[in-house]
């Protein structure tokens, strides 16, 4: 994780917008917190998951399947429930197959479809990670519940607002 610095870049950012009279200072404050936010946490869970042998990609797919009835869905299923490209989905699901946590399987009635299904092992460090990442709270225990609460609110309404659901 980089090191603090001495006084918080996205003040400073606010300072130079409001002296070059740029608009939306407020909005770009916003938006440059939450990527900020972003790149804090995902350095956390990638710290939390790090001795596990995962990363955040890994642990989304190995919970995915565990979710599942059968511990199993098609390759383009992972895909689209994560939100995440084909090429993705593959390089994932191969490095979990290469460290014997998933298999590949063919589909029993589509002969174009593989499905990527979890084994014991995987189900194992998907629990494992799944307490590191609650003891970490997915790297937000800076907040409290009802912060935490909020910020799902606010960002739900968001996500919503801009397609990402219906």
């Amino acid at each position: 994780m980089q090191t603090s610095v001495a006084q918080d870049p996205v003040e400073l950012a606010v300072g130079n917008w409001h002296r070059f009279g740029w608009g939306a200072v407020d909005s770009m404050a916003a938006a440059t917190s939450i990527t900020r936010v972003h790149q804090v946490m995902t350095a956390r869970i990638d710290a939390a998951l790090k001795p596990l042998g995962l990363n955040f990609s890994r642990f989304e797919v190995l919970a995915l399947l565990s979710f599942t009835r059968e511990g199993q869905l098609p390759m383009g299923k992972i895909g689209d429930r994560l939100q995440v490209n084909a090429a993705s989905v593959t390089n994932t699901i191969g490095r979990l197959e290469a460290d014997g946590l998933v298999e590949r399987v063919a589909h029993p009635t589509d002969g174009r479809a593989t499905l990527a299904r979890i084994l014991e092992p995987g189900r194992e460090a998907a629990a494992r990670a799944a307490v590191a990442l609650a003891e970490i709270h997915f790297g937000l225990d800076g907040l409290g519940p009802r912060e935490t609460a909020s910020v799902t609110e606010a960002f739900g309404g968001f996500r919503r607002a801009n397609g990402d659901f219906a």
